[in-house]
């Protein structure tokens, strides 16, 4: 009976790590009401790697596509990208990212995911943020993690609008629209927002 759930388990374990792979072992061993150990004993013997892991080989699969800055220059892992449409990435905060007496990311952190997954989205070899109307609305801590939704809205000549929404845990913590500008040849001098 045991390994009868078991293995009714670990088949329902591979379909929700397929439907999103960034789940922690935490939220499947809630999902799964098992322990954590459990599920990290599951994905060994289903040879499902860890969500580092995991992120990372799907963000290496991204960043070959983007063409307005280098990979290395996204902050975040670039977990999905549509160049044109839509983009999504995730960073994990860390305690040096924090103000020392309040232990709130700094806000530098937070805009520069998601002024560089912005500039990652749009479809131009090189581009730069002409405007940035950005509202924080709840305060981030350390060890949380920022999930980045940016879409493509409309582009106007050399001009690209963008949102990004930045989510902990499918509540939103900080909004931004962009104008960002193509630098392509031919735009010298016309590239005023």
């Amino acid at each position: 009976m045991a390994s009868n759930s078991k293995a009714k388990r670990q088949k329902l374990l591979l379909r929700k790590i397929k439907e999103d792979p960034f789940l922690t072992d935490e939220e499947l061993a809630n999902i799964f009401s098992v322990s954590v150990q459990t599920i990290r004993l599951d994905r060994m013997e289903l040879a499902i790697p860890e969500l580092r892991e995991r992120i990372k080989k799907v963000a290496e699969r991204n960043y070959s596509r983007v063409k307005s800055i280098e990979s290395g220059e996204i902050v975040g892992e670039l977990v999905d990208l549509v160049l044109g449409e839509r983009a999504i990435s995730i960073l994990e905060t860390t305690q040096d990212m924090v103000f020392e007496k309040t232990q709130i990311v700094r806000g530098h952190y937070i805009f520069a995911q998601a002024n560089s997954l912005a500039i990652a989205v749009i479809d131009a070899n090189v581009a730069l943020t002409g405007v940035a109307n950005i509202k924080y609305k709840v305060p981030v801590y350390a060890g949380e993690k920022l999930i980045a939704k940016a879409e493509v809205i409309k582009q106007r000549g050399n001009k690209f609008f963008v949102w990004v929404k930045i989510y902990v845990k499918q509540k939103e913590v900080f909004r931004g629209k962009f104008i960002l500008v193509s630098l392509e040849e031919g735009f010298k001098g016309e590239n005023s927002c």
